[in-house]
């Protein structure tokens, strides 16, 4: 019985955990730099950036999420290992995602500069 109690422990910190950090969603779409306006480049730019910013702050708090699991004293280190390796593959994917929309971006502001040059 106490296995099961611990399980039901850990499963609801880790639910917990989950709740506090909330994935920021990327940007809808990327304007297309073969055909948005000066304006339209201008707020992509600042939605890749807000995204980027949003990504920083998601990975804040699964640090500060990380550090208060293991100041708690509730979980043995096998357990911290495990989730630091699951705060790792969050943090890594996020990165990857906001690199990926940036590139995205990138792409359609180097076709946008090229037509520009071309007018």
């Amino acid at each position: 019985m106490t296995r099961i109690m611990l399980a039901l422990t850990l499963l609801a910190a880790a639910a917990e955990a989950e709740a506090a950090c909330i994935y920021p969603r990327a940007p809808d779409q990327i304007p297309d730099g073969a055909k948005a306006t000066y304006e339209e480049m201008v707020a992509g730019q600042k939605a890749v950036q807000q995204f980027n910013a949003d990504i920083t702050a998601y990975n804040t708090c699964l640090d500060m999420e990380m550090q208060a699991l293991e100041t708690s004293g509730e979980h043995d280190e096998t357990r911290l290992a495990e989730l630091r390796a699951m705060q790792a593959k969050k943090n890594n994917a996020a990165v990857d995602e906001v690199q990926a929309v940036a590139d995205r971006f990138n792409e359609q502001l180097r076709i946008f500069k090229a037509r520009d040059k071309q007018d």
